[in-house]
């Protein structure tokens, strides 16, 4: 929960410094409003741009990104939005360098500006977010674990204090009744499909089987004797 509430703080930051960073100064004094979108692509000109289609329109669409993952609270979202700040900054800097034939940072104002470090701040700020937030939990995860186990090991001492009082609880197919834990199971009947036990005293065990034994022809019988005797 708290490391959740730290990283919507951070992503937050980053992407407020994302959108804002349009309207600051990026490279000899021109803010990033006056970039269009379609000159990261074809080359930096001189031509200005209309609000809209500038480099704000990325940095919003990363904000709306950044609110939704923080609403889902989703890493993945919130991190994809930081990429995408870096990446059109990135891409920016590189067109830039490419147009100028370089990039300076001076301190009289010329050169790289604000701008540019307020958009690298807050997707970095935005990244850091996605690694500190601990997303969405599970339900039903560690608790119902945690649950299992404890009524598991429950189980266990009611077998330990059943066999110290009755002595082996283990199954018998031939035993009227026994104990397992705190429940008394009723009498073990015999498969109605085995052969039934009748004697139940010492000796030998006879069994029932409902059949008559089976009996060998008599000495006497022709119908098994050998043709032509």
């Amino acid at each position: 929960m708290v490391r959740n509430v730290i990283g919507s703080v951070l992503a937050v930051i980053g992407a407020a410094s994302a959108v804002a960073s349009p309207f600051q100064a990026w490279y000899n004094g021109r803010h990033g409003q006056d970039y269009r979108v379609e000159d990261l692509f074809n080359g930096i000109t001189a031509t200005g741009s209309s609000l809209w289609v500038s480099l704000l329109l990325p940095m919003v669409f990363a904000a709306l990104v950044t609110l939704i993952g923080l609403v889902l609270r989703s890493r993945l979202l919130v991190a994809l939005a930081g990429l995408v700040v870096l990446g059109f900054t990135i891409l920016w800097m590189v067109r830039q360098g490419q147009a100028a034939g370089g990039l300076t940072l001076t301190s009289d104002g010329t050169g790289l500006g604000l701008g540019v470090l307020a958009a690298l701040g807050g997707g970095a700020l935005l990244l850091i977010a996605a690694a500190v937030m601990s997303g969405r939990t599970r339900r039903g995860g560690g608790g119902g674990h945690r649950y299992v186990g404890d009524r598991k090991r429950g189980r266990d001492r009611n077998l330990d204090q059943s066999q110290d009082d009755y002595g082996d609880y283990r199954y018998d197919p031939d035993a009227r009744d026994e104990w397992y834990g705190d429940e008394r199971l009723p009498p073990v009947q015999p498969p109605v499909n085995r052969p039934q036990r009748y004697d139940q005293g010492p000796g030998p065990q006879s069994w029932d089987t409902g059949e008559q034994p089976w009996a060998g022809p008599p000495p006497d019988d022709t119908t098994r004797r050998p043709h032509g005797n």
